[in-house]
């Protein structure tokens, strides 16, 4: 009895788990196929996918061109006229095709700070120009920063008047300028000489008692009393 009841204790049990088998584990060859090609599949459908969306993108016609919104400046030359401690020039009549595109106005009603009024604009040949006046001194640091040149290289008569001409090669830009006993007149940009005299000879003197008349934005126009966004 003793013995028998040693054995039968020492009998491993029919219950207990048998343990996990080590090693490589064999798939049948369709189970195979399914864990490898699912994944390639996928990925060249999107890799073909990219491809059409590239052509797409490449074959699409893009405008490059950056087309500047044309800006009314009334508001700005209509304060000018009021408070500026100078008479304000504007341009008047300008040709067909020509565009201001931007309007700056600073310092005015700064105590002891330079009033100061950048007009840019777009010639009709797409060229940049800008109106650039202040009554800041000293008058030479203004035309530094302006023209970006120390030395007038000649002068160039404007509807009866003498403006000094500027220019800096590596910027490609061109200027003239009229110093007035109260205000500096700087016309400035990438437009040749002959177009920046169009502007100059479109200036005319804006006094507080003048009536409205300067372009706002489109030559040939009438200046409008509403604001203008800077």
């Amino acid at each position: 009895m003793t013995d028998q009841t040693s054995r039968t204790d020492e009998a491993p049990s029919a219950s207990a788990p048998a343990p996990a088998a080590e090693g490589p584990y064999e798939v049948t060859p369709g189970v195979y196929k399914r864990l490898t090609t699912g994944l390639g599949g996928y990925a060249m459908a999107m890799l073909a996918c990219l491809l059409m969306v590239g052509v797409v993108v490449l074959l699409t016609p893009r405008d490059e061109t950056e087309t500047l919104p044309t800006v009314d400046y009334g508001g700005h030359l209509l304060a000018l006229r009021d408070d500026a401690p100078y008479t304000p020039y504007a341009p008047e009549s300008l040709p067909a095709g020509w565009r201001v595109t931007s309007s700056r106005l600073t310092g005015l009603g700064e105590r002891d700070e330079p009033v100061a009024w950048h007009l840019g604009m777009l010639t009709s040949s797409e060229e940049y120009a800008a109106l650039e006046q202040s009554n800041e001194r000293p008058v030479s640091e203004y035309l530094w920063r302006m023209t970006n040149s120390r030395e007038p290289v000649g002068v160039q008569q404007v509807a009866g008047q003498t403006w000094q001409r500027y220019y800096r090669r590596d910027k490609d830009q061109r200027s003239l300028v009229r110093t007035l006993p109260d205000v500096t007149l700087v016309v400035t940009g990438t437009a040749s000489y002959e177009e920046l005299g169009v502007l100059a000879a479109s200036l005319r003197p804006q006094p507080r008692d003048a009536s409205p008349s300067a372009s706002p934005g489109t030559p040939g126009a009438t200046l409008r009393n509403t604001p203008s966004g800077d």
